[in-house]
């Protein structure tokens, strides 16, 4: 081959290569104006590249964007609504930048692929974004911030289906917690990570809470009878944990409940009198370890109960004689199946 072709196809290569390298160019625009709204940004964010540069935080797949992690970096100042370009982003970690706040912008509903939003200890206020809505890759993790207690006209709290750990923050002399959402009426916590007991001090009759959702976590320690204060719950969603003793005797206070799981503990101890619930529709407490027993005479007052699940009788029969008598005092009884 002729030397000349030879230099001028190794030279193309080059700068193919070169230009490969380089940062998609609107997300060099978009990281280039969280630079400009940002202060104490990494030392390392100077030149035009941000992937080819290797700038501190900044992790590029094929020339894109994929991750910011920039956690306890001391940043000051606003979340720039142009990481909405950052269309590749999959991870934002902001954690522990304290004087990084203000709103969050309504652009960040625009990152499709986004899985992971990390803000802990920041200084974010103002109304979450309805766009947030449409991130469907969107997963929290880490553990509950002890300043949602600061959220006093919060409605609904959903966390459900995410990677959250740790306790169940309640406040202290210095620090807020979730007992002070007195009127939040939904704690949808289920099918995370989370850990510990179930405070007592998180419940108190000043709540309005309609449903109490923790199933599927890592909770130990009993059930707090604080819940019992709670009258205005409909729903309590408790099971697929690891709680242990007797369930309190106070739990027949909430007579506005029509849903009560508790099954797939380590409950012990007698069963329950619930005597009263007369809302209660679906009741189950299968798989603990409460006494064998007879089967109670206050099930059969439950006038509304259309399914139930129960084990460890001490005489199998005697469901299918209180079932004959449900059906014969209260019939129809829907999905009658359901009764084992």
């Amino acid at each position: 081959m002729n030397p000349k072709i030879l230099v001028f196809l190794l030279v193309a290569s080059l700068q193919i290569c070169s230009i490969a390298a380089r940062t998609d160019i609107d997300d060099v625009a978009a990281v280039k104006a969280l630079k400009g709204m940002w202060e104490n940004t990494p030392p390392s964010w100077e030149g035009q590249d941000p992937c080819g540069d290797q700038w501190d935080g900044i992790k590029c797949i094929n020339s894109r964007v994929n991750s910011i992690q920039l956690s306890s970096m001391g940043l000051k100042g606003q979340l720039s609504g142009y990481i909405s370009d950052l269309q590749e982003l999959q991870t934002i970690d902001l954690s522990y930048n304290k004087d990084l706040g203000g709103p969050l912008p309504t652009s960040i509903g625009s990152l499709k692929k986004l899985e992971n939003l990390i803000m802990v200890g920041c200084g974010f206020f103002g109304p979450i974004p309805d766009s947030i809505g449409s991130l469907q890759q969107l997963v929290f993790f880490g553990q509950i911030p002890p300043s949602i207690g600061n959220l006093s006209q919060l409605f609904w709290l959903d966390l459900t289906d995410n990677k959250l750990e740790g306790p169940i923050p309640i406040s202290t002399g210095t620090t807020p917690g979730l007992d002070m959402l007195i009127k939040t009426k939904h704690f949808h916590l289920g099918k995370n990570q989370l850990s510990g007991r179930i405070p007592p001090e998180l419940f108190s009759s000043d709540m309005r809470l309609k449903h109490v959702l923790f199933d599927s976590n890592k909770l130990t320690g009993s059930i707090p009878s604080t819940l019992g204060l709670v009258q205005t719950l409909e729903v309590v969603r408790l099971d697929r944990n690891s709680l242990t003793g007797p369930v309190p005797s106070n739990l027949n206070k909430l007579t506005n409940v029509s849903d009560l799981f508790l099954s797939n503990n380590k409950l012990s101890g007698p069963l329950p009198n619930l005597t009263g619930m007369n809302i209660l529709s679906y009741l189950d407490m299968s798989n603990n370890s409460f006494d064998a027993s007879n089967f109670p005479p206050w099930i059969s007052t439950l006038q509304s109960l259309t399914t139930l699940y129960w084990n460890k009788l001490r005489d199998r029969s005697q469901l299918i004689d209180l079932r004959n008598n449900l059906i014969a005092e209260y019939s129809p009884i829907p999905d009658k199946s359901k009764l084992k």
